[in-house]
């Protein structure tokens, strides 16, 4: 193989995938435009909507932190040889993962919330949304470390390094590099799931086009507006996960296998 033809061809396919992407909306939009649906009146709302998108990505960013944080935390508990750290961890996972996050989101902000003294909406919801966030976060990084093959971990034990440094210079570099796509992925899962916290009444994404489609009757248009706006930021990390598998899985040598 020519060295870079591969990097090549992955560009072309990306360019090509954006451009076919590019079309279909046009083509969209075109068949929007000659039938009966009006956004003229949606347009109106325009900076609410690119308020209530910087605070979609706000509220996302903070809880994807957060929860990539306290995911390591519940990684760790989950591989603790200990079996009370272990059982914590595990039940950690299945409540948050085991229930609908609109049902974690309400008992935290009509129970614990005012319990805590806590009365920002927008707190609430990016803690509840990385805690949430930390269920899954957590079982990637898990799965990542325990990806790793026993034999390095006993060949690296064996040359004299300790458990911590075997876990720093061997296990974690690997494992970071098979985190990385799945990891991409829950934050394009937590974006969407930011939509839910109009229930509460922060002022995202959703609840700006559900305000416009109440004020204009348009609930249709308003909708495909906020559709669009959220296809605008999960595409591009979408892509960029597939790039990432894919240059990832390209880059291993022969000594990964061993």
């Amino acid at each position: 193989m020519v060295p870079g033809s591969g990097h090549g061809t992955n560009s072309s396919r990306i360019l090509i995938r954006i451009a076919l992407t590019l079309l279909l909306a046009g083509a969209f939009t075109a068949l929007l435009s000659t039938s009966d649906y009006s956004f003229g009146a949606i347009w109106a709302y325009r900076s609410l909507l690119l308020k209530g998108l910087l605070l979609t990505l706000a509220a996302t960013a903070a809880a994807y932190v957060l929860g990539f944080g306290l995911g390591i935390g519940v990684a760790l508990l989950r591989l603790s040889r200990s079996i009370v750290p272990r059982h914590l961890g595990d039940l950690y996972v299945e409540i948050f993962r085991g229930t609908p996050f609109l049902v974690q989101l309400s008992l935290f902000y009509f129970g614990i919330a005012p319990m805590l003294g806590i009365d920002s909406k927008f707190l609430i919801g990016t803690v509840s949304l990385g805690l949430f966030a930390a269920s899954y976060s957590g079982e990637i990084i898990r799965a990542g470390i325990e990806s790793i093959e026993r034999g390095q971990v006993e060949a690296a034990r064996s040359l004299g390094l300790s458990r911590r440094q075997t876990m720093r210079y061997v296990v974690l570099p690997q494992a970071l590099k098979r985190m990385i796509p799945p990891l991409t992925g829950e934050l394009i899962a937590l974006t969407k799931e930011s939509s839910l916290l109009f229930f509460i009444g922060v002022v995202e994404l959703f609840a700006v086009a559900n305000q416009a489609g109440a004020d204009t009757y348009l609930y249709l248009e308003a909708y495909i507006v906020a559709g669009f706006c959220y296809l605008l930021i999960n595409i591009p990390l979408s892509l960029l996960s597939r790039g990432l598998e894919k240059r990832l899985s390209t880059s291993k040598t022969p000594g990964d296998h061993l």
